[in-house]
């Protein structure tokens, strides 16, 4: 995977995740899934980067409901 290619994953993980944590705001989402990127930049097999993003943004955001409520 090329980074434009990954860059694009990652834009449909904020628009997934959008959806599925309605209750936040779209620059929460956003900002959850680009403070999980940079855990994953060392990783040399870039296929794999966006699940993993998408796996800790949607950890972030369930962290945040939770202590919402």
């Amino acid at each position: 995977m090329n980074r434009s290619e990954e860059d694009r994953a990652i834009r449909e993980i904020v628009g997934r995740l959008t959806e599925v944590f309605p209750g936040l705001s779209p620059d929460t989402v956003e900002r959850a899934v680009v403070e999980s990127r940079p855990e994953f930049d060392g990783n040399p097999i870039r296929d794999y980067v966006p699940l993993f993003v998408e796996r800790a943004a949607k950890h972030r955001l369930q962290a945040l409901t939770t202590t919402a409520h």
